[in-house]
């Protein structure tokens, strides 16, 4: 399609690196976030975020065509890109960011306008929300504006990698949208772009992250069986991944980050008699934080007042996402249950340390629920020098 003026609606972790790719294509292009802070770092390039994001949004072509703002304005493609939490207790998903930008839209929709939905959401939201408040504009949805879905494959610390290299998928609620909404990635993704309908689209996304969700319940479930045994998990999940048609995944402290453990409690919204595998999964992986909150306790039975450093506070290793992580409910149970727990993290900012020997004085358990590399290296590399340095010399690495 011929289109000039990009809005991306909601430039966070998702959002920021998209519009900065559409940018870098030669798109005019409008980032809007209802935080302030957000719109202003952006503009005065004080990000906290990944090098590539930061070093190509210095470049001089891309502060010529990139801002970010407050409120949308009239393009010709406007793409939500906002969060889709979880409501906790009823377990469906929270639409509220994206129904906000679909509505601020409204008033600059006009005829030949794409919209594109990057969130990830529920089946058939494009049908039974988007479309209707679309159609609040007086336009036809379909004829005279165009919807489509392209819901984000990205892995944060490889944003803009992934960006371009990784496959799509992007479904239309006509061929016609489907087909606009692939002339704008064909600009930048060197993936292949595989074409469908948009309920398809909605449900490939949570399908990937669910599939995902599954087989790690499956090692964590694993885990908890060879811990009644005393048996090596480690050793008996490699030596089960040696028949060929075998996969079994690495068990953990838990799942974070913005998609796994939220994205099959979309599916289970649409057909809650059809998922119980998914609910099971889901709950079990929940479970998994206690579970090691229960460990750290054994480990610090015996003392009197013990102090506990736990190192690594992001929800995997290799990033500064700290979403949903299971460090931190792991780290937040045991302070809530009267422990004192000093946390570091070497990619979370005021969280840093210069040795794990400078912070590990004086404790009596180091618990690394991290595995960032540059934790590893200093361990591997130090390990009886950190225990010197330790009032108790107990260590925890988890699934090694």
């Amino acid at each position: 399609m011929s289109a000039d003026k990009i809005v991306v609606m909601g430039i966070g972790y998702v959002g920021l690196p998209l519009a900065v790719m559409l940018a870098a294509s030669g798109y005019e292009v409008v980032g809007v976030d209802v935080d302030s802070k957000v719109v202003e770092s952006v503009n005065n390039g004080a990000l906290d975020s990944e090098p590539e994001i930061i070093s190509l949004l210095k470049r001089e072509d891309l502060t010529r065509r990139f801002s970010a703002r407050e409120k949308p304005c009239e393009a010709d493609v406007y793409i939500i890109s906002v969060p889709t939490p979880i409501d906790e207790r009823k377990r469906i998903g929270d639409l509220s960011y994206v129904n906000a930008a679909a509505r601020s839209i409204v008033p600059f929709l006009h005829k030949g306008c794409l919209v594109i939905v990057e969130s990830t959401v529920p089946p058939l939201t494009c049908r039974e929300t988007i479309i209707p408040i679309l159609s609040e504009s007086g336009l036809t949805v379909g004829e005279d504006i165009y919807l489509a879905h392209c819901p984000e494959r990205i892995l944060p610390g490889k944003v803009i990698q992934e960006i371009i290299s990784n496959d799509r998928v992007i479904g239309g609620i006509n061929r016609q949208s489907a087909l606009m909404a692939r002339d704008i990635y064909n600009n930048f993704v060197k993936g292949q772009i595989f074409v469908t309908d948009d309920i398809t689209a909605e449900l490939i996304k949570l399908i990937e992250n669910t599939y995902r969700d599954v087989n790690i319940a499956l090692a964590n479930e694993i885990a908890a069986v060879c811990s009644t045994l005393g048996v090596n998990v480690m050793e008996a999940i490699y030596l089960a991944n040696q028949h060929p048609r075998v996969n079994v995944l690495s068990p953990g402290i838990g799942t974070g980050g913005h998609c796994i453990p939220v994205d099959p409690w979309f599916i289970k919204e649409v057909d809650p008699v059809n998922t119980k595998l998914i609910h099971t999964a889901r709950e079990i992986n929940e479970s998994i934080p206690e579970r090691i909150a229960a460990e750290i306790r054994k480990a610090v039975r015996d003392i009197r007042d013990p102090h506990i450093v736990a190192l690594g506070m992001t929800y995997k290793p290799g990033t500064n996402d700290t979403r949903n992580s299971p460090a931190l409910r792991i780290i937040e149970m045991l302070r809530g249950e009267g422990y004192t727990v000093q946390a570091f993290d070497p990619r979370v900012a005021g969280r840093e340390f210069d040795s794990i020997c400078q912070v590990a004085q004086n404790a009596d358990l180091l618990v690394v629920l991290v595995e960032h590399p540059e934790i590893v290296s200093e361990l591997e590399g130090s390990l009886e020098a950190v225990k010197n340095c330790m009032r108790t010399p107990r260590v925890i690495r988890f699934y090694r």
